[in-house]
């Protein structure tokens, strides 16, 4: 076991070690191939970095990225040598407006968790968990798109008890929603993807874990509890080797469903994101690429997700269904040709989605490619929706219960929700996880009484006008609450000048 005394003495870029929960690494070849650059490593060299490491990375970053023979072992805790963190202005200033926080009760909707986590998450957090492609037209799209389909409630029927749950690949949920897989969650709250397990967990959802958790994968199935049904969102390595051991650890962890990220081959262009970069970088080293052509410029999405195979096709699903026997979806589906493709190669489904308009921008919403969907696929293969053996989900954009409802009555089995639950724990911690989902439960019994729907099965696609969802340019009121919340992109600024009085 190292000391940290002899672990202190490779503080330089010439001898670079850093310690990482407990074990220590030499990350000197891989200074200049960091995507965050050498100067936050080198901050840290010779001391524990972990946490700066927890929230920006994966738990098997390093192990991953390190070849074994740079993982030199265990270091004793007591001789560790502590980075002290300087408290900046800005720091002190963010903790004055958490402090100020209205009362959790005051927070009535999704929208108030996401106004209050702006003001209160670090801007490195926000602005990951914000970001979108391009001029995010598309991410704005998504939640509009809902304000295009209008309700056509049913009177006169029994509503004294309403029944919202639902079964979802076969397994039941209390609400026709599924916390959907969304990365690096310890950038809003140190206890990360464990706070939307533990809430799933006690308001009978089912939570989607993400292949770019901040928390392990295990940590998280083990936090769940006994009994708790958990999907895995994939993003397949271009190592099928890894990709591999990934799933059948998943399945043999019991994970009830494998959901295959198909519209990321490469991960969109996000700027808010790419602006932010990262706080330590040396401006010098940010177009500056390493020996595997690392581009610092790109933000943390891009930072993180280089394993990605671009090469994935329709051939390599024969591959996964002989690795596995969990069901098998296709997560960023976005048209009905691909989704009927799905069908008849067997799948179980298809995740109607563009990735929360961060992956190609003027992609259309979820909600629209819905409507085509269970048009198209009743036209050409009989189908009729909700199908209990080819399931439709779709995401993005969704603030509201009646979100959900208008998805369900089109066909829809589930929505994913994904940025709501951050901001909530991101400005809130587990107690705002649990307010949410109970503001859901709350829209749900009351939309459901005024739809006149006892339950699930009485939302129906008579229950709703979309005969303007595929006009994209049309005249309805706007939500004030959402934009509000919405932070317009930047142009390139200049640099502060200082005064020469």
């Amino acid at each position: 076991m190292l000391s940290g005394k002899e672990v202190a003495k490779h503080n330089s870029r010439d001898s670079c070690w850093i310690i990482v929960h407990g074990h220590v690494y030499d990350v000197t070849e891989f200074l200049d191939d960091h995507p965050g650059g050498s100067k936050i490593i080198l901050k840290y060299a010779g001391k524990d970095a972990t946490e700066e490491y927890d929230p920006i990375h994966p738990p098997d970053a390093i192990t991953t990225n390190l070849p074994p023979e740079k993982h030199l072992g265990p270091v004793e805790p007591d001789t560790v040598e502590r980075v002290e963190v300087e408290v900046t202005d800005e720091e002190k200033a963010r903790l004055a407006r958490i402090a100020a926080r209205p009362p959790l009760s005051t927070i009535l909707n999704l929208h108030d968790f996401e106004a209050i986590a702006r003001q209160v998450m670090a801007d490195k957090a926000w602005a990951y968990y914000s970001s979108a492609a391009d001029d995010e037209i598309t991410n704005r799209e998504n939640h509009a798109a809902y304000h295009r389909i209008w309700f056509r409630p049913r009177v006169l029927r029994d509503v004294t008890e309403v029944d919202f749950a639902t079964t979802i690949l076969g397994h039941k949920s209390s609400m026709p929603i599924y916390i959907t897989a969304t990365a690096l969650g310890k950038l809003g709250h140190p206890d990360g993807e464990l706070n939307l397990t533990r809430a799933a967990g006690k308001h009978g959802v089912i939570q989607m874990i993400p292949t770019l958790a901040s928390c392990s994968f295990d940590d998280i199935v083990d936090a769940a509890l006994p009994g708790q049904v958990q999907f895995f969102q994939l993003y397949v390595n271009k190592d099928r080797k890894i990709t591999k051991r990934i799933v059948q650890h998943a399945e043999k962890r019991g994970i009830k469903g494998l959901f295959i990220t198909v519209d990321a081959p490469q991960l969109g262009r996000r700027e808010k994101d790419m602006r932010m970069k990262f706080d330590a970088e040396d401006p010098s080293e940010v177009t500056q690429a390493g020996s595997e052509g690392v581009d610092r410029s790109q933000g943390a999405a891009r930072a993180i997700s280089s394993f990605i195979d671009p090469g994935l096709n329709w051939d390599d699903l024969k591959w996964f269904k002989s690795i596995t026997t969990m069901p098998l979806i296709l997560k960023g589906v976005q048209c009905w040709e691909d989704a009927l493709e799905a069908y008849d190669r067997g799948l179980a489904g298809v995740v109607l989605s563009n990735h929360g308009g961060r992956q190609l921008d003027f992609a259309r919403s979820g909600i629209e490619v819905l409507v085509e969907v269970v048009d198209k696929l009743k036209e050409k293969r009989g189908l009729t929706f909700p199908h209990e053996k080819f399931q439709l989900f779709c995401d993005g954009g969704v603030r509201r219960a009646t979100d959900v409802l208008k998805a369900i009555a089109l066909g829809a089995t589930a929505v994913g929700i994904g940025r709501p639950f951050l901001y909530a724990y991101s400005a809130y911690g587990p107690e705002g996880m649990d307010r949410a989902l109970e503001i859901l439960h709350s829209e749900f019994e009351m939309n459901m009484r005024l739809l006149g729907a006892p339950t699930i099965k009485h939302v129906v696609p008579s229950m709703v006008d979309t005969s303007n969802i595929h006009t994209h340019i049309v005249a309805v009121p706007t939500d004030k609450l959402y934009d509000l919340n919405y932070e317009s992109l930047q142009h390139a600024m200049l640099k502060e000048v200082k005064s020469k009085l």
